[in-house]
């Protein structure tokens, strides 16, 4: 069975977005960071993202060029499968990019069920909201950012019940941001 990872990055507040739903705050470019952020991705894997998400990855990512900071791992983010969950868009139209417009529970537990590399849920705190009610992530990583924002919003906005989650493991990075791993107790 394929697991499901959330992948997020939060202010010391706990917020994944901005009162405007910026989330540029996040993206400190020391070399340690992007080196980890290089192999994360270098990992494989399917990506998955709600309709806010996907177009702010699809504006960026696609016009990374080869001379940017970025061009390895935008490189990397265009070949990567990928999967937009949204009710209201017509296509999908970045590289690799599947789109699915309703039954959302029954195609992750689909594609949960299927052989494959481990999918990865950036942003999306709709997704990621629904999916945790739902009792299909199986992994939280979540980056605290030494920054406060004073309001914004949850990646959690509408769970209805108590979630406990294990510690499982940390790493903290000279810029200060430091990565946690939960694992849902079930």
């Amino acid at each position: 069975m394929r697991e499901l990872i959330v992948f997020n990055q939060v202010s010391m507040d706990g917020y994944f977005a901005d009162s405007h739903g910026d989330m540029s705050w996040a993206h400190k470019k020391d070399a340690e960071w992007r080196a980890f952020v290089e192999d994360n991705a270098s990992s494989g894997g399917e990506l998955l993202f709600g309709r806010i998400t996907y177009e702010l990855m699809v504006s960026h990512w696609s016009t990374v060029g080869p001379r940017d900071d970025d061009a390895k791992l935008a490189e990397r983010m265009n070949l990567l499968p990928k999967v937009v969950f949204s009710r209201t868009m017509d296509k999908a139209t970045w590289n690799n990019t599947r789109l699915v417009k309703s039954g959302l529970m029954e195609e992750v537990r689909k594609m949960k069920e299927s052989s494959g590399k481990t999918m990865v849920i950036f942003g999306s705190g709709t997704l990621v909201s629904q999916l945790t009610q739902a009792g299909l992530i199986d992994e939280y990583q979540v980056v605290v950012n030494p920054i406060v924002l004073g309001k914004g919003r949850t990646m959690f906005e509408g769970v209805q019940e108590k979630l406990s989650l294990k510690l499982t493991k940390t790493r903290t990075f000279s810029n200060g941001n430091i990565l946690l791993y939960y694992r849902p107790t079930r």
